[in-house]
């Protein structure tokens, strides 16, 4: 949990032996806290008074989707009044684990954020944090389960975000709990993964909707291989699970952008939002988008999961085990059947393995009238329909075999949307790689006119700001004729990887268009800066394909159309550049003209140079 929530919504004290006793009893015997102005029994008639009198103090920090920008909920933290040493939410539970308020303590807190959140007509969804001591006590599940409408809030709209270190026993009461919330509708969130020692398996044993990263695997990560690599991994469970990341603790762009290209769901940090009494919707406005797998130019608004989507009627958990058995007898191509609670997948009744469980002797004793979901499989590949094609082939790789076979699950904004195959999967790939090589340059290998035109019509179709560079080689013809054709094959092939070089893989395009000339179209925000580290870098190699003498000189001699001896300068680079904001240009013709236009403006420069056309802006 960041630094500002909520410390922690705790429960009574537990009793010696208890399931929570081993991790709780620590906190409740920490010290009170001095006010100054008197001992804990002052501190506890304050804490009366403030929950008599409301004054609680309701924050609400925003929870953005890593993809978009926009808000897609809020978590709510609490605060004591600003004058007093109870305004840290640290010291105000404190006070209440030793004065035995905690419960009504936190019932306090909930109805307050709930009702402030009510007010504010936010659609978004809200967390709320809840120990799990205080998710099983009578007085919670009243206010939660008993009487719903007492919070004002539809279930569906709510998440209840359990701190994530607990002991290593209590499982089966916590999961039976938790059970008894989401068929309520309200979904799971764990909190601080990473923090404790139990993770994986309360993740395991609960299957949340929404997984809470801690934020010491966030802060730093983009200069820390180690944390990547964990983020990697819990990513990749997530997907396996269908549940969908929170990083939490994000303070710096760098460690937005590492977060963006692994493809994380949702973040939360001072950098997206501060806590603020009033939620605010505003969107934040992202630089980078999440990577959607593949090279880029092989990839574009149709080459995502969508195009693999085949409706499938899906099932509830409770539709029994004849039914499944009839829809399979009537739908003879049906290979699988979903399983969805209130629009969230849960699992999967793959034909081949429920003809074998209702092959054995007595299996329709046994199961006929049982629900689907004792034969349904749990451990499902949930994927959102936008995930890139080459994406979703590597998840599948990389986890288990049968999902090529079993088949994943589509969604929409996380609800159930269709299914996927990997059949229809495999034909795809191999059909974009086909197109894909079909228009490849052969001598750079780098994608010819037709992907780039093709790219540059997706960027504007999805309203995406880019710099479209129009890169020319300055004196190439000479250099043909006096070094011959194969070493000028040779300058093209390393003109190539040094524009490679320069591209953020999951944001940036390089394209041959013939030639000498080549097209760059640059997302990254420091697009100037990697043109400027072009420019460098190839002035810094050009001399390999020159004599040291040639070099020093600054050219070489050779004839020019008359036959007659010139002086020839040596190689040189320039780059004409087109910003192109969301609504600039209707197509890639109207690119490809500015930005011939700004090549030759930069041609007219002497040596490597840069021509920025500021008119398109």
């Amino acid at each position: 949990m960041p630094s500002c929530t909520l410390e922690a919504f705790r429960g009574p004290a537990p009793a010696a032996g208890s399931p929570w006793s081993a991790i709780m009893l620590p906190f409740f015997s920490a010290p009170i806290p001095s006010s100054g102005h008197g001992g804990p029994e002052e501190l506890v008639l304050e804490l009366r008074a403030i929950l008599a009198e409301g004054r609680l103090k309701p924050h609400f920090q925003p929870i953005v989707d890593l993809g978009t920008g926009k808000v897609f909920g809020f978590e709510g933290l609490i605060r004591g009044p600003s004058d007093s040493v109870l305004h840290s939410p640290l010291n105000l539970f404190k006070v209440a684990a030793h004065s035995g308020l905690l419960v009504e303590t936190e019932a306090a807190c909930i109805r307050q954020l709930a009702q402030a959140y009510l007010a504010s007509g936010q659609p978004h969804k809200l967390f709320l944090n809840v120990s799990p001591g205080s998710l099983s006590h009578p007085a919670f599940q009243a206010l939660f389960l008993d009487e719903p409408g007492s919070l004002g809030l539809a279930p569906g709209q709510v998440v209840i975000e359990l701190t994530e270190n607990q002991p290593t026993h209590g499982f089966d009461l916590l999961r039976e709990t938790a059970e008894r919330y989401r068929a309520r509708g309200y979904a799971l969130a764990m909190d601080d993964l990473g923090e404790g020692f139990s993770s994986l398996r309360l993740w395991s044993e609960l299957r949340p909707e929404f997984v809470k990263i801690d934020l010491h695997f966030v802060q730093g990560v983009s200069q820390d291989p180690v944390k990547l690599q964990f983020l990697r991994s819990l990513r990749d469970i997530a997907a396996g699970t269908g549940a969908q990341v929170v990083a939490e603790g994000i303070e710096l762009e760098a460690d937005l952008a590492v977060l963006q290209d692994l493809g994380l769901d949702l973040g939360q940090g001072f950098l997206l939002g501060r806590p603020a009494p009033v939620p605010r919707p505003s969107s934040y406005p992202l630089h980078r988008r999440a990577a959607a797998g593949g090279p880029a130019w092989i990839r574009g608004r149709h080459s995502t999961a969508v195009r693999l989507m085949v409706e499938v009627a899906a099932i509830p958990p409770e539709a029994s085990t004849a039914s499944v058995e009839l829809r399979f007898a009537r739908e003879q191509e049906l290979q699988s059947i979903p399983v969805v609670k209130d629009g969230i997948p849960v699992g999967l009744i793959h034909r081949p393995a429920f003809l074998d469980v209702m092959a054995r002797p007595f299996a329709r004793e046994l199961y006929g009238k049982r629900p689907c979901k004792s034969v349904m499989d749990p451990c499902i590949l949930v994927v959102d329909q936008l995930t890139g094609l080459h994406e979703l082939s590597k998840l599948i790789v990389e986890s288990d075999p049968r999902h090529i076979l079993h088949g994943f699950i589509l969604t929409e904004g996380g609800r159930y949307a269709g299914m996927g195959s990997g059949h229809d999967l495999m034909r795809e790939i191999t059909q974009m790689q086909i197109t894909a090589a079909r228009h490849c340059n052969p001598l750079s290998g780098l994608p010819g006119n037709v992907p780039i035109n093709e790219h540059l019509d997706d960027l504007l179709a999805q309203g995406e700001p880019f710099v479209a560079c129009y890169c020319d080689l300055d004196h190439f013809k000479p250099f043909n004729d006096v070094h011959g054709y194969r070493r000028g094959d040779e300058v093209i092939q390393w003109l190539g990887r040094l524009l490679e070089a320069v591209c953020e893989p999951d944001l940036d395009f390089v394209g041959h268009i013939g030639g000498d000339d080549f097209m760059l179209v640059l997302r990254s925000p420091d697009w100037e800066r990697r043109c400027q580290g072009l420019l460098a870098g190839f002035d810094a190699g050009r001399d390999r394909f020159f004599s040291a003498e040639e070099a020093a000189r600054g050219g070489y001699p050779g004839e020019d159309r008359q036959r007659r001896v010139v002086f020839h300068p040596l190689l040189s680079l320039s780059i004409g550049a087109v910003p192109a904001p969301a609504g600039t240009f209707p197509t890639h013709h109207e690119i490809a003209t500015a930005a011939a236009l700004a090549k030759k403006e930069a041609k007219r420069q002497e040596g490597s140079s840069l021509f920025l056309e500021r008119r398109a802006r």
